[in-house]
């Protein structure tokens, strides 16, 4: 009785010390992030303390808008060819200026000077002018520059378009990413239950020593997928920030919205799109256009051109409106000039010879256009619809995978079912989650490379 109480009192006493010391470790742990903490904070005075920005696809797209350099780059591309058909067409039109000058010739004792194409010894001029240049060559131009314009624009949209794929494959990337590390975090959890399992039905005599083996070797190769998964997750978390924050910034979340495919319409609409919002097929077209300018303007460098200019102002001896006898200075002239272009060495017809071959190379290239816009129609239609057709398949995959597991490992239990057989369903279930969230994905992307073509329909 009294070795009975003795040791039950020394378990109490051992347990009160376990839980004592226990505590102080916790303590000391604490204390030891908490540390860390700080010590993170400041050495990074920036670091993720504010609650993370969530995005949807619309603003990681709008984001990726402001600070793409290749979008952008494409922009300025479009604002210089506006900026030079605005040019051209102002050398269509007059111009004003106004011209101010002191002439001052040697004297010889005359009021006209030594030189005898001088009015006078001094000579004032003060005069605006109106000039106007009539001339085909800067007509045909004008229309280039407007083709150049409209090439320009079709680039910038393609641009456009192409950034939308960047960041819808970078977007949705990083929610698979996200998905996978959730679907391996849950197979090591299944695979940890597993072992517990086996090692208690070691225990009790009812299976062999392999199949702990087995669970213990399911168990560590789950928690290196798991390693690896984080790692992929984190690529794609700054793969994406690189694209939407201007600077380093990891403190974000975006919306998954997978579950929710978009539709996608009938292949006859899609190529009616594409034959009507297709950018390349634009930017081709507009590119023959302005070959074929540039050949006009080429051309019509062999014909003349007409200026006329109209002076009025003050060029007289004196800087006055009236000379010192009463006469009125101010006055107006005119002149109209001819221009017949004679000889220059076949300069002209070179140029002629280069807009041809360009020319040339332009309705080549609107050809091949053509021709690639009807594969890749086809081709992308084809992709969206296959990945949309096989979301249903993929989903129900995943749900009869967590079905096996499960009733596998109730018939392990049972006896009735080996080791292999629940670290295969194991597996099944999780190539079957990660098929699933890849097939979403490719989805979306899909869908974005069809709207390449087609624009939002």
């Amino acid at each position: 009785m009294r070795t009975s109480a003795f040791a039950s009192s020394g378990v109490r006493v051992a347990t009160v010390l376990s839980m004592c010391l226990l505590g102080i470790v916790s303590m000391a742990w604490a204390f030891g992030q908490d540390a860390t903490s700080q010590a993170n904070v400041a050495a990074d005075p920036q670091q993720n303390t504010a609650a993370p920005l969530t995005l949807t696809l619309q603003d990681a797209l709008a984001r990726a808008r402001k600070i793409n350099p290749e979008y952008h780059a494409a922009l300025t591309e479009l604002g210089i060819a506006k900026e030079d058909r605005v040019q051209s067409r102002a050398a269509l039109l007059p111009n004003v200026t106004y011209n101010t000058a002191f002439l001052y010739t040697e004297g010889n004792h005359t009021p006209t000077g030594r030189f005898i194409a001088a009015n006078g010894v001094h000579e004032y001029q003060s005069q605006g002018n109106a000039h106007q240049v009539i001339s085909l060559e800067n007509l045909a131009d004008y229309r280039r520059t407007r083709a150049a314009e409209a090439v320009a624009r079709a680039r910038a949209e393609i641009a456009t378009r192409g950034l939308v794929v960047t960041v819808v494959r970078a977007y949705y990337g990083f929610i698979v990413a996200q998905r996978k590390y959730a679907s391996v975090q849950r197979a090591a959890a299944e695979a940890q239950h597993f072992l517990d399992i086996s090692q208690k039905l070691e225990h009790g005599g009812e299976v062999a020593h392999s199949d702990v083996v087995k669970a213990q070797i399911q168990a560590q190769t789950q928690q290196r997928e798991l390693q690896e998964a984080e790692l992929e997750m984190n690529r794609s978390r700054l793969e994406l920030a690189v694209l939407i924050f201007p600077g380093f910034n990891e403190n974000f979340a975006i919306v998954d919205d997978l579950q929710t495919p978009e539709p996608i319409p009938t292949f006859a609409e899609a190529q009616s799109a594409a034959g009507r919002k297709n950018p390349e097929l634009r930017a081709a077209m507009a590119a023959l256009n302005q070959a074929r300018q540039e050949v006009a303007v080429a051309w019509n460098r062999f014909l003349p051109s007409l200026s006329f200019d109209y002076f009025y102002g003050i060029d007289a001896n004196q800087f006055a409106i009236r000379a010192p006898n009463g006469d009125r200075n101010l006055g107006y002239a005119a002149t109209a000039s001819l221009q017949l272009p004679v000889w220059n060495w076949g300069a002209n017809r070179s140029k002629v010879k280069q807009a041809n071959l360009r020319r040339q190379q332009a309705n080549i290239e609107l050809t091949a256009t053509q021709r690639e816009l009807l594969s890749n129609l086809r081709i992308f239609y084809n992709e969206a619809q296959t990945a949309r057709a096989e979301l249903d398949s993929l989903n129900q995959s995943a749900e009869l995978a967590a079905e096996s597991l499960r009733l596998t490992t109730l018939r392990y239990q049972a006896g009735e079912a080996t080791a292999l057989e629940v670290v295969d369903a194991q597996n099944t279930l999780t190539q079957s989650r990660n098929a699933l969230n890849d097939g979403q994905a490719r989805f979306r992307v899909a869908l974005a490379n069809l709207q390449t073509l087609t624009g939002t329909l």
